[in-house]
């Protein structure tokens, strides 16, 4: 049978949250509520922990973890799961964040199922239906659109796909203002009514790799739309990979700043 390890990329220079997989959450820190999370996946045959910094090493052996250290220069965590993974018995290989501590066991096993199901899968990740109107308007959250077999057809920051009829416009009536500023505007209070019978998909960002096809997608460089959206998995759709994208049910919340980990204290939607 396949062996799967699931590899969770650490560091400690985080922009915007130095430190971040060592802040405490609810009683642990926050590396050790993914990793506990990701050991429960049924589908997994070992966890272990990149990371380029030695307090972050240390903290996850303390706990009973295992981890290994990386080079520093890393661009992103996908390079350094990669470094990991090099030297490692196996056959998928499963990226989880980790600032991502209410991660369901669940959605780790349902990543390693698309691996074991499909064998035209290069890649597999997760996504979840949403109407909520933030969301789906934001550029921080990411949306997906797949094809009738379930692959990923683009990614991007901008709402997808763009319900054109559905999604009411209203222009400006205001003459006093200058004919360039006459722009249409979105009316919400419509809008709202109507996102519920649309389909618009968030991306989770957790992956599963066959172990080539990582090595082989971090040996490529960086595609046109990666660049103009910064999301690395355009990479793969440049290149002709094949992404398979599973609905799931559940949802998670990632932590990028102090103030998400605020947020997250008080979160009440999945407990720890």
């Amino acid at each position: 049978m396949p062996k799967a390890v699931a590899i969770i990329p650490a560091r400690f220079n985080s922009t915007r949250f130095p430190g971040k997989p060592l802040a405490t959450l609810k009683g642990k820190i926050i590396i050790q509520h993914v990793f506990e999370r990701v050991s429960a996946a049924k589908l997994i045959d070992a966890v272990l922990v990149a990371t380029d910094d030695q307090r972050i090493f240390d903290a996850v052996t303390s706990f009973g973890g295992k981890a290994v250290m990386t080079s520093g220069s890393h661009v992103s965590g996908t390079d350094r799961i990669a470094e990991a993974t090099s030297e490692l018995d196996c056959d998928f290989v499963i990226n989880v964040q980790g600032d991502e501590p209410f991660i369901r066991p669940e959605m780790v096993d349902e990543v390693v199922e698309v691996l074991y199901n499909d064998d035209k899968v290069s890649i597999s990740t997760l996504a979840k239906r949403t109407t909520d109107i933030n969301e789906i308007f934001s550029p921080n959250v990411v949306k997906v659109v797949m094809s009738a077999s379930g692959f990923a057809l683009y990614f991007s920051r901008a709402p997808i796909p763009f319900y054109r009829d559905e999604w009411q416009m209203k222009k400006t009536e205001d003459r006093e203002q200058k004919t360039e500023d006459r722009v249409s505007t979105f009316d919400l209070s419509t809008l709202n009514s109507q996102l519920s019978t649309s389909f618009c998909y968030k991306h989770i960002g957790i992956y599963g790799f066959h172990k080539n096809a990582l090595l082989s997608f971090t040996s490529l460089k960086e595609g046109r739309l990666e660049r103009i959206e910064k999301l690395e998995q355009l990479r793969a759709l440049e290149s002709g990979m094949r992404i398979k994208v599973r609905i799931t049910e559940h949802d998670t919340f990632g932590i990028d700043t102090i103030e998400d980990l605020r947020k997250a204290e008080e979160w009440q939607n999945i407990s720890l």
